[in-house]
């Protein structure tokens, strides 16, 4: 990642961090993703929970539709990453 995607990538961390409630979070995700942007963001953190509370890949995959690979990805992150873990608590 080059100096310019780097603070770019940093600005968009700090309009996330701007977010004081709900009703603005859904404003600005509205304004900055497509529907299948947000929709697909929103069954990442859906099956994220999933897995956390204990449902196997087939249940997630069957209530989520979500790819097996993204859905190995989720429950890499979630094993070894550090944001699913702290947020979704």
């Amino acid at each position: 990642m080059n100096d310019s995607e780097h603070h770019e990538m940093n600005e968009l961390y700090e309009a996330i961090c701007r977010v004081d409630n709900i009703e603005d979070a859904k404003n600005f995700l509205d304004d900055l993703l497509s529907a299948q942007e947000l929709e697909s963001l929103s069954a990442r953190v859906r099956a994220a929970k999933m897995l956390m509370n204990g449902m196997t890949y087939i249940e997630v995959t069957k209530e989520t539709n979500i790819s097996s690979a993204t859905l190995a990805r989720i429950n890499k992150c979630i094993k070894n990453g550090k944001g699913y873990n702290k947020i979704l608590k």
